[in-house]
């Protein structure tokens, strides 16, 4: 199998959302706008509620599907299709805003740092306006997969070892994986071969790739990896212990026009969407 090399490494910049929350931002900046289906990465993390306490008030989503993932602290969550409830360490909020969704997330003070990912995947044309879905998945029902060397990987999304994880029945046949490694450890897994696969790397430091080349590139946290085509990704934690997430989907290759909370196929769209917005016609019954 082909290994896939590191394409592109990217440093998240500092960026403020919502209502003034302080998060690091990898996708959906002035030099990444989106990696096909991908159109938004951020990781959300202080001690300083003052980082976060703001939140993100009721708002609208159309045309995407969000994943929240949660380290540690918890966030409130309501929306318009009458869900309401809390996420917290461990816990994964997967909502499918197809036709069109208004939700809030307010983050809870204490007594940990609030830490966690959100990241926006794509819908294609024929699902834009599918209705709206919200999956609640609690860290208990995530599953863990312990290999020897000491790896532990929560399987979110996709598969591992047999292990299949607790998000599922996603159009882009998404992976998204939390990988923890001891140190000297490595971790390999499979991804096919077309689809768009990038690390966060959030802890320590991890060297990926190389195999081919006889140089695996070093990769500090926090940083966002660009994956380039292959069959197999390889990663190893030389250093000290290390932790990442992995994601890849099948990309898109549709036009895409983003509008704040939106992405659409069309400015047409973008446009009868702010239109409902203000006729309130924008939520479908």
């Amino acid at each position: 199998m082909t290994e896939r090399e590191v394409k592109e490494v990217v440093t998240p910049v500092v960026a403020s959302d919502g209502a003034g929350v302080r998060l690091k931002r990898s996708i959906a900046t002035r030099t990444l706008d989106h990696l096909d289906p991908f159109f938004l990465f951020d990781h959300f993390g202080s001690e300083n509620a003052a980082d976060y306490i703001a939140g993100f008030p009721m708002h609208p989503h159309r045309g995407i599907e969000t994943i929240t993932y949660m380290l540690d602290g918890s966030v409130s969550h309501k929306d318009s299709m009458g869900n309401s409830g809390v996420i917290g360490a461990g816990d994964v909020q997967w909502m499918t805003a197809g036709s069109g969704i208004l939700h809030e997330e307010m983050p809870r003070v204490g007594p940990r740092r609030l830490d966690g990912f959100q990241v926006w995947v794509n819908l294609p044309r024929k699902l834009k306006m599918t209705a709206p879905r919200y999956q609640d998945v609690p860290s208990a029902r995530i599953p863990e997969v312990a290999r020897p060397d000491g790896a532990r990987v929560r399987v979110i999304a996709g598969d591992v070892d047999g292990t299949t994880g607790a998000v599922r029945e996603i159009f882009a046949g998404p992976t998204y994986l939390d990988v923890a490694l001891p140190a000297g450890a490595s971790f390999e897994q499979p991804v096919p071969r077309g689809h768009t696969a990038l690390l966060y790397v959030f802890q320590g430091e991890v060297a990926v790739g190389g195999e081919a080349s006889g140089a695996a590139a070093a990769i500090p946290a926090p940083r966002l990896v660009i994956l380039g085509d292959g069959d197999v990704v390889r990663v190893r934690a030389p250093a000290g212990p290390a932790r990442f997430l992995l994601l890849s989907a099948q990309p898109l290759q549709e036009p895409a026009v983003r509008w704040g909370p939106f992405v659409m196929n069309t400015q047409d769209e973008i446009a009868l969407a702010l239109q409902e917005l203000r006729d309130g016609t924008f939520i479908k019954r």
